[in-house]
């Protein structure tokens, strides 16, 4: 009682402290999760019927056609024999479960083919199981498909596919059967998780946590996990939790990081990259390789001899106008950017130039390449 006395005191002073501390301020549901708060994959395997001629052929469609009406009893077909029909299509269900869901409440869903199905258009799928991975069945989901893509073909082979027309999607197509059990209402404390661990980010959020609610109201235990002390009442730990994700603090910058892309040539440099004292001299060296047809007889009145064709090859070497350009101790990102766009140098130059950089150690960055 003595503690929710005290959060009862306190909510005007949090109210009026929840303001953002400056320009950089973040909330702390921003930055961090509260462990145990998560949500959880199901799969599941399904059919879905009413194409038009543009399911599959695989054999485990049949057969699982065959075993679904058996269930339902109806055997139409001698044992061996599996029913073929095109407008049907093997798919596999996927969903995510909330935290904190109950059961008959509703969750959307995602429906992809299995098999060699040209089109999920039109489909109906049927009352699947979707598991956990317990192998506990946590919801089942049925529902029309609404698929954004569409493929259409010709007579004479011609073809146009739009987006992907074999992943579809259901809207609240799944009913929640069972729910999961969530950490939340445990122990007499709550645990906030960083997403990138960091020590100043995770000091500067204790400390704001406890200026607002109290000294030793949280404590930090490594670089990502906070312990913040909370009521043992539901009721009041939901209200806490409120509090505390919406306290804002300014985090500590990202550290120095260049991530490129190798496949699309992309570059990013975040705001902490400095350069040591370096020159760079980066030119481009073109070779060009003329062949010229020409032809060759013999002197006039001459005894021996034919008419020939010769090549005869020209080639330039043009080593770009690209001059050497230095770098300052300490230079900004903005330094970099406006000294290499100086020398007209592409993406892929830029890579070159930073990895040589870094070689030579006068790049205070951790270079990434993905």
């Amino acid at each position: 009682m003595k503690h929710i006395e005290f959060l009862n005191k306190k909510l005007a002073v949090v109210l009026l402290l929840l303001c953002p501390l400056s320009v950089y301020a973040e909330r702390i549901k921003d930055l961090a999760e509260i462990a145990g708060v998560r949500s959880n994959q199901l799969v599941g395997y399904g059919l879905v019927v009413g194409l038009n001629k543009t399911g599959d052929k695989t054999k485990f469609t049949g057969r699982s056609l065959r075993a679904m009406l058996a269930r339902l009893g109806i055997n139409v077909l001698p044992v061996g024999i599996d029913p073929k029909a095109r407008n049907i299509a093997a798919v596999s269900v996927s969903a995510e479960l909330p935290p904190f869901i109950k059961p008959g409440q509703k969750i959307d869903v995602t429906v992809s083919s299995l098999g060699d199905a040209k089109s999920l258009r039109g489909g109906t799928l049927l009352m699947s199981p979707l598991k956990g991975v317990d192998g506990k069945v946590y919801a089942v989901a049925q529902g029309s498909l609404v698929v954004g893509g569409l493929t259409a073909s010709g007579a004479d082979g011609s073809k146009i596919t739009v987006n992907n027309p074999v992943v579809g999607r259901i809207a609240n197509g799944a009913t929640v059967e069972r729910s999961v059990e969530t950490p939340f209402g445990d122990g007499d404390a709550l645990y906030f998780n960083l997403f990138s661990a960091d020590f100043t980010t995770a000091n500067r959020m204790v400390e704001a946590i406890n200026r607002i609610l109290g000294p030793d109201t949280a404590s930090a235990i490594d670089g990502s996990s906070i312990r913040v002390n909370a009521p043992l009442d539901r009721s009041q730990r939901v209200t806490f939790a409120s509090l505390v994700e919406n306290i804002q603090f300014a985090p500590d910058d990202a550290p120095a990081r260049i991530i490129v892309n190798s496949r699309t040539g992309t570059v990013v440099i975040n705001s902490n990259v400095r350069v040591q004292p370096a020159a760079v001299a980066h030119g481009n060296l073109v070779v060009t390789i003329t062949e010229n047809q020409q032809v060759s007889q013999p002197q006039p009145f001459a005894r021996r001899g034919n008419t020939v064709q010769t090549t005869q090859s020209d080639v330039q070497v043009d080593e770009g106008n690209n001059h050497m350009f230095v770098f300052n101790p300490g230079v900004s990102l903005n330094d970099i950017v406006r000294a290499v766009n100086n020398v007209g140098a592409a993406p892929s130059d830029l890579v070159a130039i930073l990895e040589a950089l870094k070689t030579a150690g006068a790049l205070r960055a951790e270079l990434i390449i993905i």
